[in-house]
């Protein structure tokens, strides 16, 4: 039976859709799996119903073949002969920076590798049943199901009786909203603003880790700062704009396929280019992508960062935050923020959401950080909930975000609200 697959034969391991599948009958599953002839890569499109793609990801780790993730069976084919040896795992990422695709290549014993550690700082074990709050597609949601399998736990789509979500910091802002009754909360995929990171600790184990598809876990925290998740050797590095977050750990991808950020050293280092800091206590920050960095004046603002602390004010669902060419700044700081809250129950109007927001951001960022054009509308994202900075960045070159709301001064009041407008390529409900 698969290594992943270490509960009791008659206990639950996969709950999608309403529907039970024990670890008996995912075994048997498994092994009759009909893969397609030959010695190829596998194809898993997005899309895929959860069980099946479960099935055919464990079939196809068991047979030595090379499985696609989130692609289909033509990108598949496409692959042939251009992975490394020893790839297992070929994990279709487009990030959020509106890149060309990536295919993220890495052996199954790179994610076994980490199933025990995490489990313990974690506290996953098998009477958990793990909410999966995402598409399997995604590679954080797909490795979260099969450790929950290796836990000997069950993982599935329901919240009902869970005791373990995993969640971007999104989607927990949304589900504790909704009232979120688990022992724990796993959340990755993006940085968690304080209040967020308070509120959740205040009802829930928080797990938060950091780490990208092309480098699985590379750092691990309960709330206070992140420390090198176990077997990770991390070092920050001067570059352009910060200090450059390198790793090297048993965890590591084989190698990105496209236009991915994976650079290695020969000390089997790697980074995909994440700046941060070290706080005096010795615990870890990352601070953002340093593609993600904006030249505003002569200063450099990290998206990241505005979009931390614009998503901590009251009533701001999400926000994304990028640099427009400028003739005398270099780059200008623009910023979409979704709002969510108002007019539902006494609460101040969207103009009056709107100039809260963008006074509050006044005190709580510097100038050279503080956005110079607003605009209020939904906010792109990717499949695995990150923002979708490259959507946001094409809508603003094509003029399609509609009117930017004008930052109120002392003499004179905000700008009318900005005209309605579809919603943005990439963007979920």
């Amino acid at each position: 039976m698969s290594e992943w697959l270490r509960g009791s034969p008659g206990a639950p391991a996969l709950a999608f859709g309403g529907d039970v599948v024990r670890v008996g009958e995912l075994a048997a599953a498994v092994a009759a799996a009909e893969l397609p002839p030959g010695e190829g890569v596998i194809g898993c499109p997005a899309g895929m119903p959860p069980v099946e793609l479960v099935t055919t990801v464990l079939a196809a780790l068991e047979r030595g073949r090379p499985v696609l993730v989130g692609g289909g069976p033509g990108e598949a084919a496409g692959l042939d002969g251009r992975l490394p040896e020893g790839t297992a795992l070929a994990l279709r990422t487009s990030g959020s920076s509106g890149g060309a695709p990536t295919v993220v290549a890495r052996t199954e014993a790179s994610w076994l590798a980490s199933a025990a550690p995490l489990a313990e700082i974690a506290g996953i074990g098998a009477s958990d049943h793990v909410a999966v709050t995402g598409p399997l597609h995604v590679s954080m949601h797909l490795y979260a199901t099969l450790h929950a399998l290796w836990a000997g736990a069950s993982a599935g789509d329901g919240l009902r009786g869970a005791s373990v979500v995993h969640a971007t910091p999104t989607k927990l802002f949304r589900l504790l909203d909704d009232g979120l009754d688990v022992r724990t909360a796993v959340v990755a995929g993006a940085a968690m603003s304080d209040s967020l990171r308070n509120a959740a600790r205040a009802r829930l184990r928080l797990v938060e880790y950091y780490g990208a598809a092309e480098l699985s876990f590379v750092a691990v925290g309960r709330g206070d700062g992140l420390e090198p998740f176990p077997g990770a050797e991390l070092e920050l590095r001067d570059a352009a704009g910060g200090r450059e977050l390198w790793v090297r750990s048993p965890y590591l991808a084989l190698a990105a396929i496209g236009d991915g950020m994976l650079r290695r050293d020969a000390a089997g280092f790697a980074t995909v280019g994440d700046l941060a800091e070290t706080a005096p206590d010795g615990r870890m920050h990352v601070l953002g992508r340093g593609d993600a960095a904006i030249t505003t004046a002569g200063a450099t603002v990290l998206a990241e960062h505005v979009e931390a602390v614009l998503t901590a004010l009251p009533g701001v669902a999400a926000a994304a935050v990028v640099g427009e060419p400028h003739e005398l700044l270099g780059e200008r700081v623009v910023a979409v923020v979704e709002l969510s809250g108002f007019a539902s129950d006494g609460a101040p109007g969207p103009d009056a959401a709107q100039r809260s927001v963008i006074e509050a951001a006044r005190i709580g960022l510097d100038p050279a950080a503080l956005p110079r054009r607003w605009y209020f509308r939904a906010v792109p994202r990717t499949d695995s909930g990150k923002v979708a900075r490259g959507a946001v960045r094409a809508a603003l070159e094509a003029r399609a975000l509609g009117v930017p709301v004008a930052a109120p001064h002392s003499a004179r009041s905000a700008s009318p609200a900005p005209v309605p407008v579809a919603p943005l390529e990439g963007e979920t409900a």
